[in-house]
Formats: C-alpha cells, structure tokens, sequence
C-alpha cells in the first residue's frame, strides 16, 4: 500500500464517527459487506443504524469465514470482510487484497450449548446423547473449531463423535437444530439472544481457544467512502452497545 493511502486511512480511522460521517455525505456510495455467519443478526441491525443517519447504502452477503475468503480471493465484489477470527483477515492481508491499517478486532465470540429449547447441559449430553449433535464445520468455520475444543475439554468428543452433524456455517448448524434435524449443538451464543436463558447453556471462554472477531477493508475498496464510513462506524459506543447486546464480549481490540 503506498505511504500516502497508508497515512490517510490512518487518520480517516481515527476521526470521531460524526465527523466521518458528515465528511462523506455529499458523497453517497455503496458498499458490499462480508459477514461471518454467527455476526448476520448484529450486522443486519449495525446497517439499519447506519444507514439512517448516512445517505450510504450497503449490501450484506453471509457465510462461514472460510467460505468468505475463498470468495475474496477469487475475486468475489465485497469491499469489508467481518470475520468470525483474527487468521483470515491477516491472510488477506498477507495476499495485498486487504488493507493492515485499518484491521481491528470488533468482538469476541462466545459459544452456547443448544437443543433447540430443550434444556441441556453437559450432564445431560452425556446421560441421554442425541442421535445426531451438530457443530459448524471446523475446517471452514471458527465457531466450528472452537466447539470441537469445547467437546474435548468437556471430554464429550468421542462419546459424539459418531454423531456430529457440521454445517457449512454456524448459521446452518443453528437450523439443523431449531428444524429438529439435529437433537442438540453448538451454536453462537448471539444467535440465541431472544431464547429463553434456562433453555440453553453457555459455553465457558476457557473450554476454547478465544474466537477473536477481526474486520477489514479490502484493498478494492480503498477509496470508498461508504465502506470506510461502516468500519468507522463499528468502533463507536453506539455500534459497541448494538454488538455487546447480542452477548459478544468487546476488549482491546479498537
């Protein structure tokens, strides 16, 4: 990245938000965002937000990570990348399809257990195991690998290992158990903030590695405005209420 770009992202990322978005209002654009699956609802609402006090407008497509950056790297149109880990976007960056400077972590993923409304608990998992169990793929998606770590410390993994199901994102793990296609799981924690709290179980941070959430730009979209303007947007108090209400943790990471 040229020394120029570098130092005017520099400074766009560390204008207060109104000041951003006042900057860019003469200058409507549009801006394509890629979000990890468990982050879709957060997303969903941070666009509302934004979009009603900017003239910007945004697309948003969602998959697993994995899936995601496949698709940047075969040149899919997105201009931000919300990943569900800190390797993706790095590796992005790496490639020069993303832009170092304006990377930073925008949450930290929690893990819940889940039967769909059912209360569950690991005790419960290990005297009545469902027939099938379902996780997000581990390859593919980071949710998937922190629950695979979660069974192991919970010394669950070979009593289900016969019966996992892996969804292609957390997003499908969510619905192989909310259809009743899989008997529990392990989903995000976010995507059951309007589930009754005694109907699930929430993973403890310390059964797996932390699912550190970064953001990036991607170097097509260096000079758009509405691209840069959401990223601003998601370091304010106001995008950080929106993301702590759905149960994420935020810290030291804007």
């Amino acid at each position: 990245m040229q020394p120029r770009l570098s130092l005017l992202l520099s400074i766009l990322f560390s204008l207060p938000i109104m000041t951003a978005l006042g900057l860019q209002a003469a200058a409507a654009e549009k801006a394509h965002i890629a979000v990890a699956a468990n982050f879709i609802e957060p997303a969903r609402n941070l666009v509302k937000r934004l979009e009603a006090s900017s003239e910007h407008r945004y697309t948003i497509s969602f998959a697993s990570t994995g899936q995601l950056t496949a698709q940047i790297m075969q040149g899919a149109p997105y201009d931000v990348l919300l990943a569900a880990d800190d390797e993706h976007p790095a590796k992005l960056i790496g490639q020069e399809l993303a832009l170092k400077a304006t990377r930073f972590t925008y949450a930290r993923g929690r893990l819940a257990l889940w039967a769909g409304g059912t209360p569950i608990s690991p005790e419960m998992l290990r005297a009545n195991p469902p027939q099938s169990f379902a996780i997000a793929n581990p390859e593919t998606a980071p949710y998937g690998r922190a629950a695979l770590q979660s069974l192991e410390k919970l010394k669950l993994a070979d009593l289900l290992s016969s019966r996992l199901v892996k969804g292609n994102s957390v997003a499908q793990t969510f619905q192989f158990i909310a259809s009743g296609n899989a008997g529990a799981g392990i989903v995000a924690l976010a995507q059951l903030h309007d589930q009754p709290r005694a109907s699930y179980w929430p993973v403890p941070a310390a059964l797996h590695d932390p699912i550190i959430q970064d953001a990036v730009l991607l170097a097509r979209a260096a000079d758009n405005a509405a691209a840069l303007a959401f990223l601003t947007f998601l370091k304010s108090a106001e995008a950080r209420a929106i993301i702590t209400g759905f149960g994420y943790d935020i810290g030291g990471g804007v």
